[in-house]
């Protein structure tokens, strides 16, 4: 049976590449080739730009409560195709069923809050006669609206391949915008079927488009087309960078997630059962492939040895398997490349003197080649890889410190300032904490991977650039417009 192939989404149309090459995609449990997607290029994003600035006209006249409709249509769609798409998000991107399920409840949020906020203010009303000049401005009025800023394009990671893209569709069609969507290849098929949803519930043909391939030929060529005027990219740092280059290049705004190295600092008078559960979900949900996920475990040097055995424990006890078995904790690996990446952190801490707790390896799973062993790692220098770069696989150092100053220091000693957790049952060393840590969100008492999808999230330093959340991504895809009115 050939491998089914992957069309893309272009003006309200499947359609395979001008060229007719494919790209082959391995499933993450078995690695077997029993997919293939369009792989597209400059042709493919000429073409959806095309398509998505035709509908722009359309679609940035169409009513607000218009718009609100449509939104709510795809989150009640999402809903009800629940099982259907977490399933698919199991098999192709290796999530456990139970947290996929969980991702397509939070994608439907997400286009429910985008909803909800056409309903609230986007505009200021200024009083003009509080200003000496220009002359006259007791005789004008003042206000501001925000206008779409026309076609954006969305670049999403095989992680999340629904929510992450929810959260910048979302906000780019409330604030009257289209979209030209380049999902990760790994999950594509969850971007089309977020597309089809969305051309079932009203959205104009060409309004959302999916064009399929390789970052660098189809995200490049996006970034860099003249008539885009946003970029909204979660992924790595190097492509975040690639990417914002070529948009900065065009005088393009851009939106940038690119991961974190989040520490859970863990101080002597935590209460450790809860930090230990908060350890073993941030460091090892999902195999650890979240920009959130626990990268780094600081724990203070009295209690380190007392933690380590009730971490280690609860470690060894997670189920490794196939991601559509309910019981399943940890599935695989996104694909061998990832497998290989891990092994050769873990051998470089190892060759500088790290020593393992518990795994520290592949493991043999009888449904899969790229499953890594759950890994705890101690003694671990401050030079060895796994310390200064992300990971994005199962295994987590844990380090100790002596005292707070000491703690802040290593929290903050990487390149990366994505989030952080601090669990302690001191509220004045809490918020020294939170004010002095270098991320984007600090969680006291609570797991690194906390994220409200209404609200506020991204990070500072190498993690990127604004923030998402859906009030902040519509001020992010609109326009400032100022208005005076001279009523003398």
């Amino acid at each position: 049976m050939p491998p089914e192939v992957l069309p893309h989404l272009i003006d309200g149309v499947h359609r395979p590449s001008e060229t007719g090459k494919t790209l082959p995609i391995a499933r993450p449990l078995t690695g077997v080739v029993d997919q293939e997607i369009s792989r597209g290029g400059p042709v493919e994003a000429n073409l959806a730009v095309k398509g998505a600035r035709t509908a722009g006209a359309l679609w940035r006249g169409t009513p607000a409560h218009e718009r609100a409709k449509v939104l709510l249509s795809i989150s009640e769609k999402l809903l009800s195709a629940k099982d259907t798409l977490s399933r698919r998000i199991a098999v192709d991107v290796g999530k456990p069923i139970r947290d996929a399920r969980i991702e397509v409840e939070r994608a439907a949020s997400v286009f429910t809050f985008a909803a909800e906020a056409l309903r609230r203010p986007l505009g200021e009303t200024y009083p003009a006669d509080a200003y000496p000049l220009p002359p006259g401005n007791e005789h004008r009025m003042l206000f501001s609206v925000r206008e779409p800023l026309g076609v954006i394009v969305a670049i999403s990671p095989f992680n999340f391949p629904l929510n992450l893209l929810a959260h910048k569709v979302a906000p780019a069609l409330a604030a009257g915008n289209t979209v030209v969507a380049k999902p990760a290849s790994l999950g594509s098929a969850i971007g089309l079927a977020l597309g089809d949803i969305a051309l079932e519930s009203g959205l104009p043909a060409g309004a959302f488009n999916v064009v399929l391939g390789s970052g660098s030929e189809v995200g490049m060529s996006l970034a860099s087309h003249p008539a885009v005027r946003m970029v909204t990219l979660t992924g790595s740092v190097e492509t975040g960078r690639k990417v914002a280059e070529r948009a900065g290049a065009g005088g393009k705004k851009v939106l940038l997630e690119m991961g974190g190295m989040d520490a859970l600092v863990i101080f002597e008078d935590a209460p450790l059962g809860s930090a230990v559960e908060a350890a073993v979900r941030g460091a090892f949900g999902y195999s650890g492939q979240v920009c959130t996920a626990t990268k780094r475990i600081l724990v203070h040097a009295a209690v380190a040895s007392e933690f380590l055995d009730q971490f280690v424990a609860r470690v060894q006890g997670l189920r490794v398997g196939d991601p559509t078995e309910e019981t399943t904790d940890v599935g695989p690996l996104i694909e061998t490349a990832a497998v290989e990446r891990v092994a050769a952190m873990v051998n470089d801490a190892l060759e500088k003197g790290a020593k393992v707790r518990t795994g520290g390896s592949r493991t043999r799973v009888e449904v899969g080649p790229n499953f890594f062993a759950p890994t705890v790692l101690t003694e671990v220098p401050d030079d060895a890889r796994v310390v200064q770069e992300e990971p994005f696989g199962p295994v987590v150092p844990v380090l100790t410190f002596s005292d707070e100053a000491e703690a802040l220091e290593r929290a903050n000693s990487t390149r990366y300032g994505l989030q952080a957790a601090v669990y302690t049952q001191d509220l004045a060393r809490a918020l020294r904490m939170a004010r002095d840590l270098q991320v984007g969100g600090v969680h006291i008492n609570d797991p690194t991977t906390l994220r409200w999808d209404a609200l506020p999230f991204g990070g500072v330093r190498a993690s990127g650039i604004g923030r998402e959340g859906v009030d902040r991504a519509i001020e992010a895809m609109s326009e400032v417009k100022l208005v005076s009115v001279n009523i003398a």
